[in-house]
Protein backbone atom coordinates (compact mmCIF):
# COMPACT_ATOMS: atom_id res chain seq x y z
CA UNK A 1 0.00 0.00 0.00
CA UNK A 2 1.59 3.48 -1.19
CA UNK A 3 1.86 6.39 2.00
CA UNK A 4 0.88 9.84 1.52
CA UNK A 5 2.65 12.41 3.33
CA UNK A 6 0.38 14.84 4.17
CA UNK A 7 1.22 18.78 5.25
CA UNK A 8 -0.09 21.96 5.83
CA UNK A 9 -3.66 21.34 7.40
CA UNK A 10 -3.64 21.73 11.22
CA UNK A 11 -5.15 18.36 11.25
CA UNK A 12 -8.67 15.99 12.01
CA UNK A 13 -11.30 15.59 13.46
CA UNK A 14 -12.48 18.24 15.98
CA UNK A 15 -10.64 21.19 14.64
CA UNK A 16 -12.20 24.26 12.89
CA UNK A 17 -11.29 25.56 9.61
CA UNK A 18 -12.03 24.60 5.80
CA UNK A 19 -9.15 22.76 4.96
CA UNK A 20 -9.39 20.49 8.38
CA UNK A 21 -13.18 20.02 6.46
CA UNK A 22 -11.69 19.25 3.61
CA UNK A 23 -8.95 16.94 4.51
CA UNK A 24 -11.21 15.08 6.98
CA UNK A 25 -13.70 14.28 4.12
CA UNK A 26 -11.18 13.04 1.22
CA UNK A 27 -8.79 11.12 3.45
CA UNK A 28 -11.61 9.31 5.06
CA UNK A 29 -12.76 8.38 1.68
CA UNK A 30 -9.57 7.62 -0.05
CA UNK A 31 -9.21 4.03 -0.83
CA UNK A 32 -5.95 1.67 -0.79
CA UNK A 33 -3.52 4.16 0.19
CA UNK A 34 -2.05 4.58 3.78
CA UNK A 35 -1.96 8.34 5.01
CA UNK A 36 -0.06 9.96 7.15
CA UNK A 37 -1.08 13.17 8.27
CA UNK A 38 1.42 15.37 10.22
CA UNK A 39 -1.20 17.62 12.78
CA UNK A 40 -0.73 20.54 15.05
CA UNK A 41 -0.52 19.56 18.53
CA UNK A 42 -2.04 22.83 19.55
CA UNK A 43 -4.68 22.70 18.19
CA UNK A 44 -5.94 18.61 18.83
CA UNK A 45 -9.11 18.81 20.97
CA UNK A 46 -10.90 16.04 22.96
CA UNK A 47 -12.28 14.17 19.45
CA UNK A 48 -8.63 14.47 17.87
CA UNK A 49 -8.40 11.44 19.57
CA UNK A 50 -10.98 9.86 16.91
CA UNK A 51 -9.00 7.00 14.90
CA UNK A 52 -9.52 6.00 11.29
CA UNK A 53 -8.58 3.03 9.14
CA UNK A 54 -5.57 3.53 7.47
CA UNK A 55 -4.93 7.07 8.66
CA UNK A 56 -1.88 7.97 10.89
CA UNK A 57 -1.31 11.18 12.83
CA UNK A 58 1.71 12.43 13.45
CA UNK A 59 1.12 15.14 15.88
CA UNK A 60 4.00 17.75 16.21
CA UNK A 61 5.11 20.45 18.59
CA UNK A 62 3.34 23.47 17.18
CA UNK A 63 2.58 27.20 18.22
CA UNK A 64 -0.80 29.73 17.88
CA UNK A 65 1.12 32.38 16.74
CA UNK A 66 0.00 33.69 13.25
CA UNK A 67 2.19 34.02 9.86
CA UNK A 68 4.61 31.55 12.16
CA UNK A 69 2.58 28.95 13.12
CA UNK A 70 2.33 27.05 9.42
CA UNK A 71 6.18 27.64 8.89
CA UNK A 72 7.36 25.77 12.05
CA UNK A 73 4.91 23.13 12.20
CA UNK A 74 5.68 22.40 8.32
CA UNK A 75 9.57 22.26 8.88
CA UNK A 76 9.08 19.94 11.18
CA UNK A 77 6.77 17.87 9.66
CA UNK A 78 9.44 17.96 6.55
CA UNK A 79 12.06 17.48 8.85
CA UNK A 80 10.31 13.71 9.98
CA UNK A 81 9.29 13.53 6.11
CA UNK A 82 13.26 12.97 5.09
CA UNK A 83 13.44 9.93 7.68
CA UNK A 84 10.26 8.42 6.71
CA UNK A 85 9.71 8.49 3.48
CA UNK A 86 6.33 8.05 1.79
CA UNK A 87 5.76 7.95 -1.93
CA UNK A 88 4.09 11.11 -2.55
CA UNK A 89 3.97 14.36 -0.39
CA UNK A 90 0.24 16.41 -0.75
CA UNK A 91 0.63 20.00 0.33
CA UNK A 92 -2.42 22.32 1.28
CA UNK A 93 -2.26 25.95 0.40
CA UNK A 94 0.94 28.46 -0.71
CA UNK A 95 1.95 28.69 2.83
CA UNK A 96 3.44 25.34 3.62
CA UNK A 97 3.96 24.75 -0.01
CA UNK A 98 7.27 26.93 0.42
CA UNK A 99 9.09 23.76 1.37
CA UNK A 100 8.39 22.01 -2.21
CA UNK A 101 12.27 22.65 -2.88
CA UNK A 102 13.50 21.09 -0.33
CA UNK A 103 10.96 18.16 -0.44
CA UNK A 104 11.95 17.70 -4.59
CA UNK A 105 15.71 17.66 -3.60
CA UNK A 106 14.77 14.97 -1.46
CA UNK A 107 13.92 13.03 -4.56
CA UNK A 108 10.01 13.05 -3.73
CA UNK A 109 7.16 14.06 -5.85
CA UNK A 110 4.89 16.89 -4.08
CA UNK A 111 1.27 17.66 -4.51
CA UNK A 112 -0.11 20.84 -4.13
CA UNK A 113 -3.78 21.75 -3.25
CA UNK A 114 -4.46 25.66 -4.00
CA UNK A 115 -7.25 26.49 -1.23
CA UNK A 116 -7.12 30.24 -1.60
CA UNK A 117 -4.75 33.02 -2.28
CA UNK A 118 -4.11 33.94 1.45
CA UNK A 119 -2.36 37.15 0.70
CA UNK A 120 -5.88 39.04 -0.40
CA UNK A 121 -6.74 38.40 3.09
CA UNK A 122 -6.61 41.23 5.78
CA UNK A 123 -5.46 39.64 8.59
CA UNK A 124 -1.70 39.59 6.79
CA UNK A 125 0.66 42.96 7.38
CA UNK A 126 1.96 44.07 3.96
CA UNK A 127 5.60 42.13 4.32
CA UNK A 128 3.44 39.20 4.87
CA UNK A 129 1.03 39.24 1.80
CA UNK A 130 4.99 39.57 0.04
CA UNK A 131 5.78 36.68 1.67
CA UNK A 132 2.84 34.54 0.44
CA UNK A 133 2.77 35.51 -3.26
CA UNK A 134 6.32 34.67 -2.90
CA UNK A 135 5.55 31.24 -1.33
CA UNK A 136 2.74 30.84 -4.43
CA UNK A 137 5.16 31.34 -6.95
CA UNK A 138 7.53 28.33 -5.58
CA UNK A 139 4.35 26.22 -5.04
CA UNK A 140 3.33 26.78 -7.87
CA UNK A 141 6.98 26.58 -9.34
CA UNK A 142 8.48 23.39 -7.57
CA UNK A 143 5.80 21.30 -7.18
CA UNK A 144 4.97 18.18 -9.69
CA UNK A 145 1.12 18.73 -9.65
CA UNK A 146 -1.51 20.90 -8.64
CA UNK A 147 -5.40 21.06 -7.33
CA UNK A 148 -7.23 23.99 -7.83
CA UNK A 149 -10.93 23.84 -5.75
CA UNK A 150 -11.57 26.59 -7.36
CA UNK A 151 -11.31 27.15 -11.31
CA UNK A 152 -11.02 30.95 -11.30
CA UNK A 153 -8.02 30.54 -9.22
CA UNK A 154 -7.01 28.15 -11.67
CA UNK A 155 -6.96 30.39 -14.65
CA UNK A 156 -5.57 33.20 -12.85
CA UNK A 157 -1.92 31.08 -11.88
CA UNK A 158 -1.44 29.85 -15.90
CA UNK A 159 0.06 26.65 -14.79
CA UNK A 160 -2.35 24.91 -16.85
CA UNK A 161 -0.19 22.10 -17.94
CA UNK A 162 0.07 20.78 -14.87
CA UNK A 163 -2.87 21.69 -12.95
CA UNK A 164 -6.69 20.39 -12.52
CA UNK A 165 -9.69 21.49 -11.02
CA UNK A 166 -11.35 19.04 -8.18
CA UNK A 167 -14.08 20.78 -6.71
CA UNK A 168 -14.60 20.40 -2.61
CA UNK A 169 -17.63 17.95 -1.92
CA UNK A 170 -20.20 17.20 0.82
CA UNK A 171 -21.49 13.98 1.97
CA UNK A 172 -25.37 13.39 2.03
CA UNK A 173 -27.11 14.48 5.08
CA UNK A 174 -30.25 14.27 7.30
CA UNK A 175 -31.70 17.06 8.91
CA UNK A 176 -32.03 16.75 13.18
CA UNK A 177 -35.52 16.49 14.86
CA UNK A 178 -33.52 17.71 18.15
CA UNK A 179 -33.63 21.34 19.71
CA UNK A 180 -31.04 21.14 22.45
CA UNK A 181 -28.12 23.05 21.24
CA UNK A 182 -30.75 25.73 20.62
CA UNK A 183 -33.01 25.81 23.24
CA UNK A 184 -29.41 25.84 25.20
CA UNK A 185 -28.33 29.51 23.50
CA UNK A 186 -31.99 30.85 23.24
CA UNK A 187 -31.97 30.14 19.69
CA UNK A 188 -35.57 30.15 17.94
CA UNK A 189 -35.88 27.87 14.91
CA UNK A 190 -37.02 28.80 11.79
CA UNK A 191 -36.32 32.90 12.71
CA UNK A 192 -32.23 32.90 12.58
CA UNK A 193 -30.01 33.44 9.85
CA UNK A 194 -27.05 31.52 10.00
CA UNK A 195 -23.33 31.92 9.02
CA UNK A 196 -20.52 29.74 9.87
CA UNK A 197 -17.05 30.12 10.01
CA UNK A 198 -13.87 31.17 11.00
CA UNK A 199 -13.99 34.46 12.89
CA UNK A 200 -11.41 36.37 10.79
CA UNK A 201 -11.90 39.09 8.92
CA UNK A 202 -12.52 37.93 4.89
CA UNK A 203 -15.53 36.72 6.19
CA UNK A 204 -17.12 39.71 6.51
CA UNK A 205 -19.41 38.85 9.03
CA UNK A 206 -18.84 42.63 10.30
CA UNK A 207 -21.88 43.16 7.03
CA UNK A 208 -23.94 40.66 8.00
CA UNK A 209 -24.41 42.17 11.93
CA UNK A 210 -24.81 45.46 10.40
CA UNK A 211 -27.61 44.65 8.17
CA UNK A 212 -28.73 42.90 10.99
CA UNK A 213 -29.35 46.30 12.91
CA UNK A 214 -31.10 47.67 10.15
CA UNK A 215 -33.73 45.44 9.65
CA UNK A 216 -36.48 45.09 11.96
CA UNK A 217 -37.40 41.93 10.64
CA UNK A 218 -33.95 39.68 12.01
CA UNK A 219 -34.72 39.25 15.00
CA UNK A 220 -31.67 36.78 15.47
CA UNK A 221 -28.70 36.19 13.65
CA UNK A 222 -26.40 33.10 14.48
CA UNK A 223 -23.07 32.98 14.32
CA UNK A 224 -20.74 29.42 14.48
CA UNK A 225 -16.70 29.81 14.52
CA UNK A 226 -14.25 30.69 16.93
CA UNK A 227 -11.91 33.19 16.82
CA UNK A 228 -8.21 31.71 14.66
CA UNK A 229 -5.37 33.75 17.02
CA UNK A 230 -7.41 36.48 18.71
CA UNK A 231 -10.62 37.83 19.93
CA UNK A 232 -9.94 41.34 18.17
CA UNK A 233 -12.35 40.59 15.13
CA UNK A 234 -15.02 38.58 17.65
CA UNK A 235 -14.86 42.03 19.83
CA UNK A 236 -15.60 44.06 16.46
CA UNK A 237 -18.97 42.09 15.69
CA UNK A 238 -19.79 42.40 19.25
CA UNK A 239 -18.77 46.13 19.36
CA UNK A 240 -21.63 46.82 16.44
CA UNK A 241 -24.20 44.55 17.67
CA UNK A 242 -25.92 47.32 19.10
CA UNK A 243 -29.10 45.99 19.42
CA UNK A 244 -28.67 42.52 20.65
CA UNK A 245 -29.35 40.01 17.35
CA UNK A 246 -26.45 38.37 17.59
CA UNK A 247 -25.83 34.72 19.07
CA UNK A 248 -22.28 33.13 19.06
CA UNK A 249 -21.66 29.88 19.74
CA UNK A 250 -18.10 29.38 19.23
CA UNK A 251 -16.61 26.24 16.96
CA UNK A 252 -19.32 23.78 16.47
CA UNK A 253 -19.69 20.56 15.13
CA UNK A 254 -21.06 17.37 15.24
CA UNK A 255 -25.19 17.21 16.67
CA UNK A 256 -24.86 20.76 17.52
CA UNK A 257 -24.02 22.43 13.96
CA UNK A 258 -26.38 19.65 12.20
CA UNK A 259 -29.00 21.50 14.72
CA UNK A 260 -28.27 24.76 13.39
CA UNK A 261 -28.59 23.40 9.80
CA UNK A 262 -31.68 22.16 10.13
CA UNK A 263 -33.31 24.58 11.64
CA UNK A 264 -31.82 27.91 10.37
CA UNK A 265 -34.23 30.40 8.12
CA UNK A 266 -31.28 30.40 5.68
CA UNK A 267 -27.13 30.53 5.53
CA UNK A 268 -26.26 33.85 4.91
CA UNK A 269 -22.10 33.86 3.57
CA UNK A 270 -20.86 37.48 3.47
CA UNK A 271 -17.29 36.83 2.67
CA UNK A 272 -14.69 39.04 1.00
CA UNK A 273 -12.67 36.39 -0.38
CA UNK A 274 -13.02 32.18 -0.63
CA UNK A 275 -11.43 29.76 -1.76
CA UNK A 276 -14.47 27.26 -2.27
CA UNK A 277 -16.67 28.10 1.29
CA UNK A 278 -17.54 23.91 2.44
CA UNK A 279 -20.18 26.12 4.85
CA UNK A 280 -21.75 26.59 1.42
CA UNK A 281 -22.35 23.11 0.04
CA UNK A 282 -23.00 22.17 3.95
CA UNK A 283 -25.70 24.32 3.59
CA UNK A 284 -27.05 22.98 0.38
CA UNK A 285 -27.31 20.10 1.79
CA UNK A 286 -29.32 20.62 4.62
CA UNK A 287 -31.99 22.24 1.45
CA UNK A 288 -31.23 25.65 2.89
CA UNK A 289 -32.10 28.78 1.42
CA UNK A 290 -28.64 30.32 1.19
CA UNK A 291 -27.56 34.23 0.45
CA UNK A 292 -23.49 34.73 -0.57
CA UNK A 293 -21.57 37.43 -1.71
CA UNK A 294 -21.04 37.89 -5.58
CA UNK A 295 -17.15 36.83 -5.24
CA UNK A 296 -15.41 34.16 -7.83
CA UNK A 297 -15.13 31.96 -4.96
CA UNK A 298 -18.66 31.41 -4.23
CA UNK A 299 -19.48 30.78 -8.01
CA UNK A 300 -18.12 27.90 -7.70
CA UNK A 301 -21.82 26.48 -7.35
CA UNK A 302 -24.64 26.99 -9.36
CA UNK A 303 -27.15 29.12 -8.02
CA UNK A 304 -29.56 31.99 -9.48
CA UNK A 305 -28.76 35.30 -9.60
CA UNK A 306 -31.08 36.49 -6.92
CA UNK A 307 -28.68 34.47 -3.97
CA UNK A 308 -25.88 36.80 -4.84
CA UNK A 309 -25.13 40.47 -3.34
CA UNK A 310 -21.99 42.91 -3.98
CA UNK A 311 -19.39 41.71 -1.17
CA UNK A 312 -18.53 44.47 1.37
CA UNK A 313 -22.03 46.24 0.69
CA UNK A 314 -24.35 46.61 3.67
CA UNK A 315 -27.65 47.84 1.74
CA UNK A 316 -27.40 45.30 -0.97
CA UNK A 317 -26.88 43.03 1.92
CA UNK A 318 -30.03 44.11 3.38
CA UNK A 319 -32.14 43.78 -0.10
CA UNK A 320 -31.14 40.70 -0.59
CA UNK A 321 -32.33 39.40 3.55
CA UNK A 322 -35.59 41.57 2.64
CA UNK A 323 -36.36 39.38 -0.67
CA UNK A 324 -35.56 36.53 1.21
CA UNK A 325 -37.68 37.00 4.18
CA UNK A 326 -40.49 37.82 1.91
CA UNK A 327 -40.60 35.11 0.35
CA UNK A 328 -42.34 31.70 1.55
CA UNK A 329 -40.24 29.53 4.01
CA UNK A 330 -39.51 26.68 1.72
CA UNK A 331 -36.67 24.39 1.70
CA UNK A 332 -34.62 24.15 -1.44
CA UNK A 333 -33.60 21.45 -3.53
CA UNK A 334 -30.03 21.31 -5.14
CA UNK A 335 -28.49 19.09 -7.71
CA UNK A 336 -24.90 18.37 -5.70
CA UNK A 337 -24.45 15.28 -7.49
CA UNK A 338 -20.84 16.62 -9.18
CA UNK A 339 -19.79 17.46 -4.99
CA UNK A 340 -20.00 13.55 -4.52
CA UNK A 341 -16.52 13.17 -2.20
CA UNK A 342 -16.14 9.55 -3.03
CA UNK A 343 -15.61 10.83 -6.80
CA UNK A 344 -13.44 13.77 -5.57
CA UNK A 345 -11.30 11.25 -3.07
CA UNK A 346 -10.62 9.40 -6.36
CA UNK A 347 -9.61 11.98 -8.92
CA UNK A 348 -7.24 13.32 -6.29
CA UNK A 349 -5.49 10.20 -5.88
CA UNK A 350 -5.02 9.84 -9.45
CA UNK A 351 -3.77 13.30 -9.07
CA UNK A 352 -1.13 11.65 -6.39
CA UNK A 353 -0.41 8.39 -7.84
CA UNK A 354 -1.14 9.46 -11.74
CA UNK A 355 0.73 5.57 -12.84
Amino acid sequence: MKTIAVIGTRGFPGIQGGVEVHSYHLYTHMENVHVRLYRRRAYLTEQSAQTFPDIEFIDLPSTRIKGFEAVWHTFLSVLHIAFHRPDVVHVHNIGPGMFAPLLRLMGLPVVLTYHSPNYEHDKWSAMARWLLRQCERISLRFSNRVIFVNKHQMEKCRVLDKSVFIPNGIDPVTRSTEFSFLDKHGIKPREYLLAVGRLTPEKGLEYLVEAANRLPQVTQVVIAGASDHDDSYRNLLERLDINRKVIFTGFTTGEDLRQLYSHARALVLPSVNEGFAMVLLEAMAYGLPVLCSDIPGTHQVELPQHDYFAAADVDALCAAITRLLDSPDERQHYDLEKYNWNTIAAATRQQLFPN
